[in-house]
C-alpha cells in the first residue's frame, strides 16, 4: 500500500498532466491569422484588428505591413500568409500568376494621391496640373519624396501622375525613392524633402504633414486595394475574417482612417 506521501505526489502528477492536456487543447483551439496588408494601410489595419479581435478573444491577429511588392514576393517565397491586401491591382495578379492558389478575391477600398509638405511649410495649397509644375516647389539640390516607381504602387501611381502631367523627364533624377509609401512620407515628416507624394490616407494619418493638393484622377489609374485569401480553403477564421472586412463596421473604420469602398461598378 503506497505511503501518504507517494499517494499525493501521484495525484499531483495527474493533476499536472490533466492541466498540460487541457492547455494543449485550448491551444489547439485558438487562432492565429497572418495577414499581409500594405504600408499604407497600418493605420487602419490596427484599428480593424483590435476591433475584431475584441469579439473574437480565441483568435490571434499578425499582421505584416510592407509595400505590396515586398509582400507578394515574400508570399511566393513561402512566407507565412492567410490574407493578402495589395495597394494595387496588378501585384495580386502577379500572385496569381505565379501559381498561388487565391480565394475570395475582392476590389476591397480605394484611395486618392496627394502631394504633402511638411506641416510648417511656407508652400501654400497647390494642385498638381493647375497650379504650376512640381519641380517649382523643389530648390537647389531638393528632391521630391515618393515610393520607388520601379515596385511600390504609390511610386508607380506618382510616375503615372508625373507622366499624365508632362513633368517625369524634369522629375526623374530629382526623386527621393522610398521602399514602401510610408519611408517616403517619413522623409517629408523629418524635413528632409520639401514635397513628397503618398496616399491622402498616409497624410491623414500624420500630424507632420499637410496635403497641399490631390492629383487630378484622370492622371493615374485608379487606386483600388484588392484582397484575397491565400491558400485558405479549410481555414474558417480567415474565412470569416476575410468576409467581416466588408461588412459596415469595417468600411466605418476604414472611412475614418480616409479609405472609401472600392467603385465595384468599374
Amino acid at each position: 500500500m503506497p505511503s501518504f506521501d507517494a499517494t499525493t505526489h501521484r495525484l499531483a502528477r495527474c493533476g499536472l498532466l490533466a492541466l498540460t492536456l487541457l492547455g494543449t487543447v485550448s491551444l489547439a483551439q485558438a487562432a492565429t491569422l497572418q495577414v499581409s496588408a500594405a504600408a499604407s494601410m497600418t493605420d487602419a489595419m490596427d484599428d480593424i484588428i483590435a476591433a475584431y479581435t475584441s469579439e473574437h478573444q480565441d483568435l490571434t491577429i499578425v499582421p505584416v505591413y510592407a509595400s505590396s511588392s515586398t509582400l507578394a514576393r515574400q508570399i511566393v517565397n513561402g512566407a507565412p500568409a492567410d490574407l493578402f491586401i495589395s495597394a494595387n491591382i496588378s501585384w495580386m495578379d502577379w500572385l496569381e500568376e505565379q501559381g498561388v492558389l487565391l480565394q475570395e478575391r475582392a476590389n476591397l477600398l480605394q484611395n486618392r494621391l496627394a502631394l504633402v509638405a511638411p506641416s510648417s511649410s511656407e508652400i501654400h495649397d497647390f494642385i498638381p496640373g493647375e497650379d504650376g509644375v512640381l519641380m517649382s516647389l523643389l530648390g537647389s539640390g531638393e528632391r521630391l519624396s515618393v515610393g520607388d516607381p520601379d515596385h511600390v504602387p504609390a511610386g508607380i501611381y506618382a510616375r503615372q501622375a508625373m507622366e499624365a502631367l508632362g513633368e517625369w523627364q524634369d522629375l526623374e533624377d530629382r526623386l527621393a525613392r522610398g521602399n514602401d509609401v510610408r519611408a517616403a512620407l517619413a522623409l517629408v515628416e523629418r524635413g528632409e524633402t520639401p514635397v513628397g507624394i503618398v496616399y491622402q490616407t498616409d497624410a491623414e494619418a500624420s500630424d507632420a504633414v499637410r496635403t497641399l493638393g490631390l492629383f487630378p484622377l484622370d492622371t493615374h489609374e485608379p487606386i483600388v486595394y484588392p484582397v484575397a485569401l491565400i491558400d485558405a480553403e479549410d481555414n474558417a477564421a480567415a474565412a470569416a475574417f476575410r468576409s467581416w472586412l466588408e461588412s459596415e463596421e469595417a468600411r466605418n473604420i476604414f472611412a475614418t482612417h480616409g479609405f472609401s469602398p472600392a467603385d465595384t461598378s468599374r
